[in-house]
């Protein structure tokens, strides 16, 4: 199951007790206070990881505790610190405290880290020739994981228009093919090529109108476009279910604009779908002609055009 969103709370360890201890031998009438330091507190870190990717994990462990400091010990000993408590995330995950409702970071490349709450400063030990002291506490905060997909293109187009049979035809991804809407009900990424010419496709569920308005969950999935440098728009020229091409097009570009003037102006290659259909290669025309742009004419299922396609997006990259 895809999760892009999760609140989590997350509490720092605290500070250990400073020690209350007094040395004495023969020669010390008094005692010489010697009490050592609390241990500071765990701290929580958030890590990017690039094995991830969903945020289920937190569907069903929500709360995060860091380790309390050790208490300070006579002779002047310190306590040990307690070590960090890291939380792994997906990349693309945007942190946020829902305390302050404010943006502590964003985690895009693997590795990268985050300390979202500091464990607590140990208590002074009464060595300081001063009153022992308790460990400060650790900080507690109510946070919100968003994620965000990090894909060089993005994969949109209405409901049926043949998408995951496009990025199973093009990338090692393989996402469930149906002939009915929204077989895809969560975003899809897949690897184009290797090394370092290869680039990351993301698969958006299928949108309608309306979807920059939340309809049919649109919304959530037009938020992963945000980091895509190129859009495929894919469309289905046979028209299904006696659907009109070029009213898909304008539909689809519509709720872009609405959703986000930047997401609609990254470039777009604009696929025609389905060629092997009888009707695809009149509707073609018909759609060539009022639009006037470049479409890259395919067959996802039977694997036509694709090369052409990839050469596209690799210039447009």
């Amino acid at each position: 199951m895809f999760i892009d969103s999760a609140k989590i709370y997350v509490k720092a360890g605290n500070g250990g007790r400073g020690c209350k201890s007094l040395y004495k031998d023969k020669y010390a009438r008094e005692g010489i206070p010697d009490g050592g330091d609390g241990g500071r507190g765990a701290d929580i870190i958030i890590r990017a990881d690039r094995n991830l990717r969903t945020l289920l994990d937190f569907q069903y462990n929500r709360h995060f505790y860091g380790k309390n400091g050790k208490s300070g010990s006579s002779k002047k000993k310190k306590g040990e610190d307690a070590p960090a408590l890291f939380i792994r995330v997906p990349c693309g995950v945007i942190v946020k405290d829902l305390g302050i409702d404010c943006v502590l970071g964003h985690l895009d490349k693997d590795g990268q880290e985050l300390t979202v709450a500091y464990g607590g400063k140990g208590g002074l030990g009464n060595r300081h020739k001063r009153e022992a002291t308790n460990g400060e506490a650790g900080e507690e905060k109510n946070l919100l994981l968003d994620l965000k997909l990090i894909a060089d293109v993005g994969i949109v187009g209405f409901p049926n228009a043949g998408k995951s049979a496009l990025i199973s035809a093009i990338s090692n991804a393989h996402p469930k093919i149906a002939a009915y809407p929204f077989t895809t009900k969560y975003p899809v990424l897949g690897v184009i090529g290797k090394g370092s010419e290869s680039f990351v496709v993301a698969e958006i569920p299928g949108l309608i109108e309306g979807s920059a308005e939340g309809r049919g969950l649109g919304d959530r999935f037009l938020r992963h476009l945000e980091r895509t440098k190129v859009l495929i728009h894919i469309i289905d020229m046979a028209g299904f279910e006696g659907r009109d091409p070029l009213s898909d097009y304008k539909v689809i570009n519509k709720e872009l604009k609405e959703y986000s003037p930047e997401v609609c102006k990254k470039p777009q290659l604009i696929v025609a779908n389905k060629m092997d259909l009888e009707a695809a290669a009149v509707n073609l025309q018909k759609f060539k002609k009022r639009l006037k742009k470049k479409v890259y004419p395919i067959s996802a299922l039977n694997k036509e055009g694709l090369e052409e396609l990839i050469e596209g997006i690799r210039e447009k990259l």
